[in-house]
């Protein structure tokens, strides 16, 4: 998708044009407002309103084709809603709709006008970016394996307002999160045949390739060497060896610590020997959004050149039942020492992690940030609509929550207390991989992760098991089936205000 800004007075030169409707009360009447004062096509709506025909609700369009205005053929008009209710992500989603609408209509260049903006929220610039990010996450879609994929409509999109100058800014800053959302997205979607801990590492020293990113990449021999016993262990079921990741931006001084982001790089889960049910497991291959959401933030931090130190860490393997696998009772060292009783080898995330989360605690990091699709518990307390976020620091959890504000990515503060970290005692180890106690198993999951955190180190871990794929049923931008990249836009977010 290409998208650029013009001058309102350049716009006469396009045959489509794309407004904004929104609607509110007023002495028990409905009222419609359309962001133009074009006489011609506030007459079109005003009938169709009056018709019963024409809807302003979220998620609403309507197209005027061949409309006698001179200038524009077709006019697409956009609803946003209550007006008192809109918000950017109003029209984040107005731009999932509206590339779903062009697509359909075949329509492959249009102008949309901002020209208007203010009259229906307080920052324009924001609204810009938003509606940009939605449209272009939207555009999103991997036909590569099959045998007559679609055609893609290339969509060329220009944004118009006065001033250009400054929309410009927020428009590169949206391509450059949605492109690299886009990234994680497709990493995730592809097949564990076609997406695994070698392809991930190479894939990735590959895009990262001539940016400001360093990609250090540690195989199976340097992981036992390192004595990641979590990461060397849970790979020894599977047929293709494990990774470790390792991507450095420096952006700011070298005396500035940096900001580390973990994420689980499971490429496949089957279950281990404790094998997974077959109704699903196909997702299974989703099981690494959390390292994959984490490798798009760094790109897209890279991208928008922010003035900051970011180390991105993913712990990759398979989860497989091979004749060497990890078995239920086994105990594993991790790398700070620590042992763990292995009681169900289908709680191995957490046993990557550790790993990863002691590396990082041993680089004197100024906080560590880490995602996961860790526990199906998150599905069942959160559903697909919220992340749950747990952390031994609260003025780190605010700090989150104001970026998730800003991103407008619901996510949910778990508790996280001294009786989950008694439930994770081990008996033959130090530890044990799953709770000792019924229920609360995303919050033992993560008093795991705390065990392998430094001292005095501020940390919050993401578990995105519900909003990592298949969430397309509450936002328009999503795919309806597919990974989502949960969290980018708030790691992003976090870091550039951190």
């Amino acid at each position: 998708m290409k998208v650029s800004v013009i001058k309102k007075a350049e716009s006469s030169k396009y045959k489509n044009l794309v407004l904004f409707s929104t609607h509110s009360e007023s002495k028990g009447k409905k009222i419609i407002k359309i962001s133009c004062d074009n006489k011609e096509i506030l007459k079109h709506v005003d009938r169709d309103f009056q018709n019963k025909t024409y809807s302003s609700a979220i998620g609403s369009h309507t197209i005027y084709r061949h409309l006698d205005l001179g200038m524009f053929e077709n006019v697409l008009v956009i609803g946003l809603g209550e007006k008192s209710n809109i918000k950017p992500e109003s029209f984040r989603l107005a731009g999932g709709h509206l590339t779903k609408q062009l697509e359909q209509w075949k329509i492959d260049q249009a102008v949309v006008d901002f020209s208007k903006d203010t009259n229906f929220v307080r920052r324009p610039l924001h609204i810009a970016q938003a509606f940009v990010e939605g449209m272009a996450l939207s555009h999103y879609m991997i036909e590569d394996h099959k045998s007559q994929p679609k055609p893609k409509i290339v969509l060329n999109i220009d944004i118009a307002h006065e001033k250009s100058s400054i929309f410009n800014k927020e428009v590169s800053a949206a391509l450059a999160i949605a492109e690299a959302t886009n990234y994680a997205k497709r990493l995730g979607d592809l097949p564990g045949n076609l997406m695994n801990p070698e392809i991930l590492a190479k894939d990735v020293q590959k895009v990262t390739k001539g940016t400001k990113i360093k990609t250090t990449v540690w195989d199976k021999a340097r992981i036992k060497k390192e004595k990641m016993g979590g990461l060397y262990g849970v790979s020894l079921g599977s047929g293709n060896d494990p990774r470790f990741i390792i991507m450095e931006y420096k952006g700011a001084a070298a005396s500035k610590k940096p900001i580390f982001l973990v994420g689980k790089g499971l490429t496949f889960d089957s279950g281990g020997i404790s094998i997974k049910p077959s109704a699903s497991m196909d997702e299974m291959k989703y099981d690494m959004c959390g390292g994959a959401n984490v490798i798009g933030a760094i790109m897209a931090i890279e991208k928008l050149k922010l003035k900051v130190n970011v180390t991105a860490l993913i712990p990759s393997s398979e989860n497989m039942p091979g004749s060497l696998a990890t078995k239920p009772g086994d105990i594993l060292t991790q790398r700070n020492g620590k042992t763990v009783e292995v009681l169900n080898t289908d709680a191995e995330g957490r046993l990557i992690l550790a790993d990863a989360l002691s590396y990082a605690s041993e680089q004197q990091p100024a906080v560590i940030l880490d995602m996961a699709t860790l526990t199906g518990a998150m599905v069942v307390s959160l559903g697909n609509i919220h992340t749950g976020v747990y952390s031994n620091d609260e003025k780190l959890v605010k700090k989150i929550s104001a970026a998730a504000k800003i991103s407008e990515e619901k996510l949910w503060n778990m508790p996280l207390v001294e009786h989950h970290t008694t439930d994770i005692q081990g008996v033959f180890g130090d530890l044990r991989n799953i709770g000792a106690s019924r229920g609360a198993g995303s919050a033992t999951a993560a008093a795991f992760l705390k065990e392998f955190i430094g001292e005095d180190i501020p940390w919050a871990h993401f578990d995105i098991a519900g909003t990592a794929w298949n969430a397309g049923d509450r936002l328009s931008y999503n795919p309806k089936k597919g990974a989502t990249g949960s969290m980018v836009r708030t790691l992003v977010e976090f870091v550039k205000n951190f």
